[in-house]
């Protein structure tokens, strides 16, 4: 069995092996470890025991997956009922939650699981497409199929329009009767379907500019903002002064620069000291006043360019 350490190393080493690119980790944050291929963005957390996980940690992964347009997964290898199996996705606060061999052979072999755990047994959703052929085909009513399936019209109905998904045993009966594969694969390296993010106001004048802000507390940065009006815009990763001292900044400015090169995000300090000029490190500042003269975002973005530049 893997320790924590060891899991994430193996995640690390499988992804750089099949051409992504990653940032380094960080095991006490919302995300241990961010990847990239092409327009694929992979948010990960790992843990030995999924239970781990609390509500406040999921909350920020799933908002912050939001905004890079990322796929957030939880790579673990038990629950408090026993080893997690290979091929079964599992959920912790509705973030597909796998194990390390599931996810190798999603990102190896693209051989995506079909099976999802949850109260009361294994699942799968129906191909309702593969259904509705088969009964065209024999002209057979819903009735008579969902009375060769055991189960009521009205959920064979559901099936053909993939209202619910069907437990495993059924999902066996149907393949025997139309001698075909029913269930779907679920792609989880696909974008999930975007949500609302909670954004707020509390980082100097951002929002007045256009941007929501999403302020993080379990993140290697204070906040992230991106413009409400588009996704083309990349987000603004941003630390802030808060009576930290140059040197401490300088230590952050290392997180802030790797991350914002995997998830293509501008990083940017906004801060008051006076003493500090126009870049920590490559990353450029913008100083609080400075930031409540723009009229605009791209008044800001031009700022930001001039600094990365010099």
């Amino acid at each position: 069995m893997f320790t924590r350490g060891n899991l994430l190393q193996q995640i690390e080493q499988l992804l750089k092996s099949q051409g992504y690119k990653t940032s380094d980790t960080y095991e006490q944050g919302s995300f241990d470890i961010v990847a990239r291929k092409n327009l694929l963005i992979l948010l990960l957390k790992t843990f030995i025991n999924i239970d781990s996980i609390n509500e406040h940690n999921a909350h920020e992964m799933k908002q912050l997956a939001n905004i890079f347009l990322a796929s957030p997964i939880i790579i673990g290898e038990k629950s408090r009922n026993g080893l997690l199996e290979e091929g079964v996705i599992y959920e912790r606060y509705d973030i597909p939650t796998i194990t390390f061999e599931t996810f190798k052979n999603m990102i190896v072999y693209n051989e995506y699981p079909e099976i999802l755990a949850d109260r009361g047994g294994y699942f799968v959703k129906i191909d309702g497409n593969v259904i509705k052929q088969y009964r065209e085909e024999y002209s057979m009513s819903l009735k008579d199929l969902a009375n060769l399936a055991h189960v009521s019209r009205a959920t064979m109905y559901k099936y053909e329009n993939g209202i619910v998904r069907a437990n495993t045993e059924t999902a066996m009966i149907l393949e025997e009767i139309l001698n075909t594969k029913v269930t779907l694969d679920i792609d989880l390296l696909k974008q999930p379907q975007k949500d609302d993010v909670e954004y707020t106001n509390d980082v100097n004048d951002l929002s007045k500019l256009g941007y929501g802000v999403l302020s993080t507390n379990k993140s290697p940065f204070d906040a992230v903002a991106k413009m409400k009006s588009s996704d083309k815009q990349s987000p603004l990763l941003t630390n802030v002064e808060k009576n930290r001292s140059e040197k401490t900044l300088k230590r952050m400015a290392i997180p802030l620069k790797d991350l914002s090169m995997v998830t293509t995000s501008e990083p940017v300090f906004i801060i008051n000291n006076e003493k500090i000029k126009e870049s920590i490190g490559t990353i450029p500042v913008i100083k609080s006043w400075e930031l409540k003269e723009f009229e605009n975002s791209k008044e800001l973005l031009k700022m930001i360019r001039e600094r990365k530049e010099n």
